[in-house]
């Protein structure tokens, strides 16, 4: 069994797809631009509102925890995630897939992303 201290210094290896539950933390402007979530990793992670319900009021909200798949990881020092719940997802999901990216996933094979645990102070 690993200690705490030994699984806090190992980096979390994270790929295209996987499941990582996560806390929404911020919903600044509902319907326009997306949802902030806590992971409990050093970076953040972040729903697009092109992912999301037409419906804001169908969006998560503040404090909602719920599970999420990582959907693009890049440059930028944040997760994008998809949610898993289909009551987060927009409506019509597989149909808009098939036609903005008919490849996806296979065009992006599958990468692998370390992320360092969070630091508890020095």
């Amino acid at each position: 069994m690993v200690s705490m201290e030994a699984s806090e210094e190992t980096p979390r290896r994270l790929h295209f797809g996987q499941r990582i539950s996560g806390r929404v933390v911020q919903v600044p402007r509902p319907g326009t631009i997306g949802v902030f979530v806590d992971l409990g990793l050093v970076v953040g992670g972040f729903v697009d509102v092109l992912l999301l319900p037409e419906d804001a009021a169908r969006w998560p909200t503040e404090g909602t925890e719920a599970e999420f798949e990582v959907w693009w990881v890049d440059e930028r020092p944040q997760i994008r995630l998809k949610p898993v719940d289909p009551r987060f997802l927009r409506e019509d999901f597989d149909e808009w897939l098939s036609r903005w990216r008919p490849g996806w996933p296979q065009e992006l094979g599958l990468s692998v992303l370390a992320i360092d645990p969070p630091s508890h102070g020095t």
